[in-house]
């Protein structure tokens, strides 16, 4: 690779202003640790003078030991009219004693004019004065140039000069934004190329707002045409449709363009930090996120499967471990044993082809798939069919009875109440629960049920809950088949289960998620 890429991560800070995110404090420290054991360049971790949460932040950041990355707080230039050594937020970003400070200031005229309400000549001013204040106190400067790209359209020269006096000012990275996501890829490109012509001894950078679903594009785009440094959030998070996602932009750099952001084996972390942070984050990683989600590699019997497992390269544009996600070849009624084959070997490597468990798995599939079982979306609760017909499964517990109450009105949100009795090593327990609906306070009571004997299921939790009507035709009584999808912080799986009562089948999907979570336990 002949040609490094600093990357710095804003999901603590651009990330934080999408609609549902809210991190606490202990949230924060806990994403820096990840992204940091990633190895990203910079941190940008919020601004000081924001709130009092994020002042408690950056007084418990100063106690970090960061191996990799280096933090980064962030705010805006100087108010006009006051000196920097007088602002209060300079002040705050100085306070917060980072290593780096990155601040913006308005690159388009417009802003200029209708938002700041000073005079051109005015913004330069505090542009220039505010990075020469934080440099001569000693701070790595990062300048935002907000609104870069449609400023730069508007009035190129202006735009210029803005960056002209950040780097008057001692800013090393005169980073361009696309605050409102509109421009296409070969606008940022032409826009780059011609910004690091005008400034060959500063770094160019990019942030990049995904307004038009292009910003992982666009980012790609402006790397090849000169920038350096590359800013987004982990996960897309952001304001409006979010910003760009290096979990995205990252791999194609570097495995498809050459460039370097990461060791080699710092991306196969990739995968693994995409599931911890939307963990934290307290969302669902989508399943169809490029490189680290869980269809991303998924392969659907027929013509993809049998090519893929043939020759990887045939339907795969990377190889999955290169980002720590993992090759799956999909599950249905019309699989054979070409397809079955490798999963079986995933867990039990000295199956052979003509092992008759292999058939006998692909019985049992057809059976389930007739009775309205579909373990295409269900990986986990396959595994443990597979386990059931190759070996005797420890019984972890066994369920005696348990009884749902539903009533109206409610408080609280806890609409349900769940009482249950399980066999556990001979010894029963008995558990209740509240919760918001019957399958939530069924589940919630099963933990604390099992809690004192198995305590890997703390670290659990229900991310989402599917239902799916099975024959519409029959009305309310039709079989309904229930997807769970479970995580631990570090990996996320889904169960199944199929009944005509829809608590049995949550039942059934309850029961495989923790039992697979515990058998991972004790491999």
């Amino acid at each position: 690779m002949s040609v490094n890429i600093e990357v710095l991560d804003s999901t603590l800070r651009d990330g934080a202003q999408a609609e549902g995110i809210s991190f606490s404090v202990n949230d924060k420290l806990e994403v820096v640790q990840a992204l940091d054991d990633l190895g990203v360049t910079y941190l940008e971790a919020g601004n000081p003078a924001s709130n009092p949460k994020e002042l408690e932040f950056f007084r418990r950041a100063k106690g970090l030991r960061l191996g990799n990355a280096i933090l980064c707080a962030f705010g805006s230039t100087r108010r006009k009219g006051i000196p920097a050594r007088e602002d209060q937020n300079c002040a705050a970003l100085l306070a917060a004693d980072t290593p780096a400070v990155s601040f913006f200031g308005k690159s388009s005229l417009l802003h200029v004019a209708e938002i700041l309400r000073t005079t051109p000549e005015e913004n330069l001013a505090m542009i220039e004065d505010t990075g020469r204040h934080l440099r001569e106190n000693g701070r790595e400067v990062i300048f935002d140039a907000e609104h870069f790209f449609d400023g730069y359209k508007s009035d190129a020269a202006y735009a210029l000069a803005t960056l002209a006096a950040a780097a008057r000012g001692g800013a090393r990275v005169l980073c361009l934004c696309d605050t409102n996501g509109g421009a296409f890829p070969w606008e940022i490109a032409e826009t780059v190329r011609a910004v690091c012509a005008a400034f060959p001894e500063s770094v160019v950078g990019v942030h990049l707002h995904n307004d038009g679903d292009m910003a992982t594009a666009s980012s790609c785009a402006a790397v090849r045409a000169g920038a350096r440094h590359v800013q987004g959030t982990f996960l897309g998070f952001g304001e409006r449709i979010g910003n760009a996602n290096l979990s995205a932009i990252v791999p194609n750099l570097q495995l498809k363009l050459g460039y370097g952001c990461l060791t080699e084996e710092q991306l196969t972390r990739l995968t693994p930090t995409a599931r911890h942070i939307a963990s934290i984050s307290n969302t669902t990683l989508r399943r169809a996120a490029p490189f680290v989600g869980a269809s991303a590699f998924a392969h659907k019997a027929g013509m993809h499967a049998d090519g893929v497992l043939k020759n990887s390269a045939s339907f795969e544009h990377i190889d999955p471990a290169a980002v720590g996600n993992r090759r799956r070849v999909l599950v249905s009624e019309q699989t054979g044993r070409a397809a079955i084959l490798p999963r079986v070997q995933r867990l039990y490597p000295e199956v052979g082809a003509s092992d008759p468990c292999v058939g006998a798995i692909v019985d049992a599939l057809k059976q389930k798939e007739f009775q309205g079982y579909s373990y295409e979306g269900a990986d986990a609760s396959f595994d443990l069919l597979i386990r059931k017909h190759m070996e005797a499964l420890p019984s972890f517990f066994e369920l005696i009875s348990y009884k749902i109450l539903d009533e109206l009105p409610y408080g609280d949100e806890r609409s349900a109440t769940a009482t249950l009795k399980v066999r556990v090593r001979e010894q029963v327990k008995i558990a209740a629960a509240e919760g918001e609906g019957p399958v939530n306070a069924l589940d919630i009571a099963l933990r604390e049920a099992l809690a004192g004997f198995y305590p890997a299921l703390q670290q659990v939790q229900l991310l989402d809950y599917k239902v799916r009507i099975m024959e519409s035709t029959v009305g309310t009584g039709t079989k309904v088949r229930v997807l769970i999808t479970s995580g631990d912080g570090e990996k996320q799986w889904t169960t199944m289960g199929v009944s005509h009562d829809i608590i049995e089948a949550s039942w059934e999907a309850l029961v495989d998620s923790i039992v697979y979570k515990l058998l991972e336990g004790i491999k």
